[in-house]
């Protein structure tokens, strides 16, 4: 199809690509960053339609858009649910159903209003309309609850495994304790079927006073979520307070410390008050971690053919640190860092591979932008 078709049925409001690529130097080449599309208002969250030309992107104030590799964006698909757009929340992640070519189903985790002006994660789905237009019959599959949160902490990333199961990685509020609470789910990984069911397998169905739909717990504000493409695993991140933000692979059952064990302090540098160190007896500890935190949001494993030099690595956004990081993994031990696009000056929200196998970036800004990456190899 088309770049000129795809415009006709997305009835595109802008067309927006920059031809000439900017270039940033890396240890396996020369990078040449690319803006498809810009303007779009504090973007999250970016998924890839199967023909292989469009993206579903969400952008945090509620609107849910379509941008073509191209650089065309759409105008705001209907049939999203009303948002909490406020702080940190707003219309979040978005993930395609496994099924996306027979059922069209998209999935969307936001922020959404509760009582007395507080806020919790929800998850919904819908249909997606052959025109990409709409979303028809959007339902909520899944609540935090309580609702605790006064516009911070919401996390949240969405993954399917290789067995269909669906995984929440939630943020505790801002509201400390909370991770550690069983019957509450905040800092929690959860883990359903695509329907919002609850496995019978999860490892606390059946526990009085807990919460079934409860995979890990002990977490503080996860914003990464990927499955890893070689052992079918699942890994998280998760900001830190100043200092200690960490990757985690989330086992059923286990306790990942917050705020119990932690390798960073309060913004106000005084201690956090529950913590009783780094490694605490009972709870697991990161599977890697930064000692300054670079404020990480998205994570994409490259299982790719084009760059043959980021094949078997991970990378992820910073916000504060305004990069993107590429780890370099033997197994599962990251062996090597480093940080990509600092000249650039912006933060990276998400980041994915592409079908293409180009990487695409968010970054996080009022007038935000979509970016192409392309590796020219040394």
């Amino acid at each position: 199809m088309s770049g000129i078709r795809i415009m006709t049925i997305l009835g595109l409001a802008s067309v927006l690509l920059t031809t000439q690529a900017a270039e940033y130097s890396s240890e396996q080449g020369t990078l040449q960053v690319t803006q498809l599309v810009g303007g779009l208002e504090h973007p999250w969250s970016m998924a890839f339609l199967p023909d292989g030309e469009s993206v579903l992107v969400t952008e945090r104030p509620g609107r849910l858009r379509i941008a073509t590799l191209q650089g065309g964006l759409s105008e705001p698909i209907s049939g999203v649910p009303a948002v909490y757009a406020r702080g940190q929340g707003g219309l979040l992640d978005v993930l395609l159903s496994p099924d996306f070519a027979e059922d069209r189903l998209v999935y969307l985790s936001y922020a959404e209003a509760g009582d007395a002006g507080y806020a919790g994660t929800a998850v919904g789905r819908a249909k997606l309309s052959l025109d990409n237009r709409q979303l028809h019959g959007f339902e909520v599959i899944f609540r935090q609850l309580p609702k605790l949160s006064s516009g911070v902490h919401f996390g949240s990333r969405l993954a399917f495994d290789r067995e269909g199961f669906l995984f929440i990685a939630l943020g505790e509020n801002n509201q400390r304790s909370t991770a550690q609470d069983l019957d509450k789910l905040q800092g929690k990984v959860v883990r359903l079927h695509p329907d919002g069911a609850v496995p019978r397998d999860n490892p606390f169905v059946g526990q009085a006073g807990v919460r079934p739909e409860i995979w890990s717990y002990g977490h503080r504000n996860q914003q990464g979520a990927a499955l890893n493409p070689w052992t079918g695993q699942l890994w998280t991140h998760e900001h830190g307070p100043r200092g200690g933000d960490e990757i985690n692979i989330p086992q059923a059952g286990k306790n990942y410390g917050w705020p119990l064990a932690t390798h960073g302090v309060n913004y106000s540098f005084l201690p956090i008050p529950e913590a009783q160190g780094k490694a605490v007896a009972g709870t697991e500890s990161p599977h890697h971690v930064w000692a300054k935190s670079p404020a990480i949001s998205g994570m994409a494993f490259y299982d790719g053919e084009r760059f043959a030099a980021w094949r078997g690595n991970l990378f992820i956004g910073a916000l504060v640190g305004r990069a993107l990081i590429r780890l370099e993994l033997r197994g599962d031990q990251v062996v090597h860092e480093e940080r990509l696009l600092e000249p650039l000056d912006a933060r990276i929200r998400d980041v994915r591979q592409g079908p293409d196998g180009y990487l695409y970036v968010l970054t996080d800004a009022a007038k935000g932008q979509l970016l192409r990456l392309d590796l020219q190899p040394k």
